[in-house]
């Protein structure tokens, strides 16, 4: 018995216990299955090569320009013609050189600033001013005929009877209104044109950043990118509200509601036509005047 208990506390001491593997690490080659960020330049259309007037450096510039709007403009400066009389010959200039004009320099002309009209710099302005404007009218359209009841497209009509703001009479008539806008926004387009910088002429800051969002570099450019992504957004958005006007009839939340109505359209049909035919049995034959699937539900149900 002693012996049993010695050679037990013995193998018991020198038991040894299993330690619990590691995880094995995944090799390099393979890759891990999960959200990964993108490295790498966003292109409107994977696998693409952008031009190479669009390097990237513009914010929001994803590689997008189908037609080479913003391609660098070159002229070509021909010599003369080459007439000869006697001989009745015309000979063609032939090509001396070409000429790229600055497409950045920026001067006090009102009516036109920028020395070059098909400059990338002067579309990338106009494209935010727009997207601009574009997110001031969708917003205002969608909540006008929320409060109102009344169309965007239906607007000037109740203005011209009675020219109102949030429903209260102003004492100006919408011809008088129109001229007061035009003149404020004549001293503006006046006012931003005397800037020669074309960072400020996109982004002036001062008054217009009065949180000062834009002190740190970094935040500047994302709040920059997701303008210009919402600008182009507001663009499409209201394209969209026109075209819908022009086909419907309709303002924005008439043309959703319309839209909204479609998807029951269908099933509304078949329950008219089903009516339809009913009531062309005069209500004295309605198995003749009933849909043929019900028909035969009814033969299998009695057979």
């Amino acid at each position: 018995m002693a012996a049993r208990g010695q050679t037990t506390m013995r193998r018991a001491g020198t038991k040894k216990v299993a330690k619990k593997a590691a995880p094995k690490k995944a090799a390099s080659g393979t890759k891990a299955v999960g959200y990964r960020k993108f490295e790498g330049r966003g292109l409107w259309l994977p696998d693409i090569d952008p031009p190479s007037w669009l390097d990237g450096s513009m914010v929001g510039d994803r590689g997008f320009d189908p037609l080479g709007l913003g391609k660098p403009v070159e002229y070509v400066q021909m010599d003369i013609d080459g007439l000869d009389q006697n001989n009745a010959v015309n000979k063609a200039g032939r090509v001396v050189g070409t000429l790229k004009p600055d497409i950045d320099e920026v001067s006090t002309d009102s009516f036109q600033p920028y020395s070059e009209v098909f400059g990338i710099e002067r579309f990338r302005e106009c494209e935010l001013i727009h997207g601009r404007w574009c997110m001031l009218a969708t917003l205002g359209v969608v909540v006008a005929e929320a409060a109102t009841g009344v169309s965007w497209v239906d607007a000037g009509k109740v203005e011209l009877a009675q020219t109102q703001y949030f429903n209260l009479d102003l004492p100006f008539t919408v011809g008088q209104v129109s001229w007061i806008e035009a003149a404020l926004m004549l001293g503006v387009e006046v006012l931003r044109n005397t800037e020669l910088d074309t960072e400020k002429r996109c982004y002036p800051g001062g008054a217009f950043d009065p949180l000062n969002l834009a002190a740190d570099d970094e935040r500047a450019r994302s709040l920059k990118e997701a303008e210009i992504k919402h600008g182009r957004l507001a663009m499409v958005a209201f394209f969209g509200f026109g075209t819908q006007a022009l086909a419907t009839g309709e303002g924005a939340l008439g043309s959703l509601s319309k839209f909204a109505e479609s998807f029951n359209g269908n099933e509304r049909r078949r329950g008219a036509a089903r009516r339809a035919a009913v009531g062309a049995g005069g209500g004295r034959n309605r198995r003749e005047a009933a849909p043929p699937f019900c028909i035969r539900k009814r033969m299998v149900l009695v057979s």
